[in-house]
């Protein structure tokens, strides 16, 4: 029996309304043969990471533009922990400054991709963290 494919939650958080790059990135996702989950626009980091349980997803990719990163994908952290699924990985793009990527990944999110980052390198990514990380939760 075959392995069902990746699953990952794509999700925008908070107010921000522009949703064109996580469209572009489920899609590209989709094609690569994970299933994708677009959770729409205004989500919670409390619904995001529900979600992701419900849905038994191996990654959670989340949108920001708006300039509140600091404060949603931090949310998101520590929503994962509570809810003792922090083995979801868990990476973001947005309008990030590099300063800000690394303090967010010194708290948890696997990865940031700014915009322009190649479709390809996002794919190859969540093929490896998520692939590694349904072998390590069987």
């Amino acid at each position: 029996m075959a392995p069902r494919p990746l699953r990952i939650i794509v999700a925008k958080a908070g107010l921000d309304g522009h949703d064109r790059g996580a469209k572009v990135i489920a899609r590209a996702l989709r094609d690569a043969g994970m299933e994708v989950i677009y959770t729409g626009l205004f989500q919670a980091p409390e619904q995001i990471v529900q979600t992701a349980i419900q849905e038994d997803a191996d990654g959670i990719g989340l949108s920001i533009l708006s300039g509140a990163h600091m404060t949603l994908f931090p949310l998101v952290v520590e929503q994962l922990k509570a809810q003792g699924a922090g083995d979801i990985v868990f990476f973001g793009g947005g309008t990030i400054p590099p300063e800000d990527a690394e303090e967010l990944k010194r708290l948890g999110v696997r990865e940031i991709f700014t915009p322009g980052a190649p479709l390809s390198n996002i794919i190859e990514f969540v093929q490896r963290e998520c692939g590694s990380r349904r072998e390590l939760v069987g």
